[in-house]
């Protein structure tokens, strides 16, 4: 069992920049594909971004390429999602996800976090 555990979220404005951090429970989290997605309300869970578990490969969704980048530290067993130039419609609560298997759809995270809220007014 993996437990995950955002931070970072909160409120800025249009243009700014915000870091989440999600922190993992696992000694093995070098073992996993990790991912961030979010989720709007009265919307479905979208994909957001995912990195190899060496963090050699990234892919990301097209709203947020070149503006989105994530990382992660296997020392610390964290992974990061850096937000830049945000637009009022990146405001979701963002999720942490791991999983063995390539993160581009919700269904395929084995592991979830609780959450954090990213809102960004215009």
């Amino acid at each position: 069992q993996v437990q995950l555990v955002e931070s970072g979220g909160g409120l800025v404005q249009a243009g700014g920049s915000l870091r989440l951090s999600c922190a993992a429970s696992q000694r093995t989290f070098s073992n996993y594909i990790m991912g961030w997605f979010r989720q709007a309300p009265g919307k479905e869970r979208m994909f957001v971004a995912h990195i190899s578990q060496s963090a050699g490969i990234a892919y990301y969704a097209d709203s947020v390429k070149g503006r989105f980048t994530i990382s992660r530290d296997n020392a610390k067993n964290t992974v990061y999602l850096q937000m830049n130039s945000l637009k009022p419609e990146d405001t979701a609560r963002y999720y942490c996800a791991a999983s063995y298997r390539s993160l581009l759809t919700p269904s395929a995270a084995d592991y979830w976090g609780q959450g954090t809220q990213v809102t960004v007014s215009s």
